[in-house]
């Protein structure tokens, strides 16, 4: 993991040749480390209003109430869009920027415009990170979150492949288009599936992130391939709304399901055999260290510069 230091001390003046001590006599690093003045305010900008996002939050809820504890005051707010679009992303953005948090953290939803956004907050002078979804060009300070988002899409690929026999046409829900963590696994998904001359990809359509629109595209694709074998989601609304589907045409069974992420319906779903695996993320975590790290920057300690969160695939077996 690499690490950025929020002070850099030339504290090696003292070093002696033969193994003496590094630090010059009367040099206190603790000295380093300022108390907290004030309470201190977190904003978090997710992509979409989304259960998913429900989660981060009481993670970063959880780290306040650790932080209340000691004394310290950490205001979390989330201003999220309604829906995923990039026009109010920026919007939601600009906003936060305004009310000068002592942290700002922002899911990208699309790097090409998210990035001069958070270059902006930073020239203004807020600590800005980025939390689930990355923008690397943007100059963050840090990110937290998932970093294998082409694995995961790979790795459920396979799964998919294995439950339906290697052959038969599948489909994917693409999420958002401009999302380059719904893009890499979508990627990671296909770059399995074409590992099977057998295999057909039968659609691939955006869902916004949208469970409804996420079932009815199933229901629709479900009509119009009526020898479909399989469905990839590629983010957590994506495999609630095919399971929807499947279950509303009595294909239980017949048509296999895969996606990502642990929310209470896809859970229950992966219970009762209609979703066959998710690729589970750890969002609470996200939230929690989210807002560690910048009471961190507050007091000046040291933090990553990136943080990775993981995933873990759940089958039902492993429920039991």
């Amino acid at each position: 993991m690499k690490t950025t230091s929020v002070i850099l001390a030339s504290a090696f003046a003292g070093v002696c040749l033969l193994g003496g001590p590094a630090l010059s006599a009367g040099f206190d690093q603790a000295t380093l480390i300022k108390p907290v003045k004030g309470p201190i305010t977190v904003i978090f900008v997710p992509k979409v209003v989304h259960p998913w996002y429900e989660v981060v939050e009481a993670g970063a809820k959880a780290a306040a109430a650790e932080f209340s504890k000691e004394g310290i005051t950490v205001n979390v707010v989330f201003d999220a869009p309604a829906v995923a679009d990039i026009t109010e992303h920026l919007k939601k953005i600009e906003a936060a920027v305004s009310r000068r948090p002592e942290g700002l953290a922002v899911a990208c939803l699309d790097p090409a415009s998210d990035t001069q956004a958070i270059r902006d907050a930073l020239k203004a002078g807020l600590a800005t990170a980025t939390f689930d979804t990355d923008c690397p060009d943007s100059g963050r300070i840090m990110y937290v979150g998932h970093n294998k988002d082409f694995e995961d899409g790979y790795e459920l690929g396979k799964f998919l492949a294995s439950k339906v026999g290697e052959q038969g046409k599948v489909g994917v829900l693409s999420g958002s288009l401009s999302a380059p963590n719904h893009k890499a696994r979508v990627a990671g998904f296909k770059k399995a599936i074409s590992e099977y001359p057998n295999m057909q990809l039968a659609f691939d359509l955006p869902d916004n992130d949208d469970l409804q629109k996420a079932a009815d595209l199933t229901e629709n694709a479900l009509q119009a391939n009526p020898d479909l074998v399989g469905v990839f989601g590629c983010n957590a609304s994506a495999p609630i709304g095919a399971a929807r589907a499947v279950e509303n045409a009595k294909l239980k069974g017949k048509v296999h399901i895969v996606g990502m992420d642990d929310l209470p319906e896809a859970i229950g779903y992966l219970k009762s055999g209609t979703i066959d695996a998710l690729k589970a993320q750890r969002q609470w975590e996200i939230g929690y260290w989210t807002v560690k790290y910048f009471v961190a920057m507050s007091e000046g300690h040291t933090f990553p510069r990136e943080h990775a969160t993981g995933s873990q695939l759940l089958t039902a077996d492993k429920l039991k």
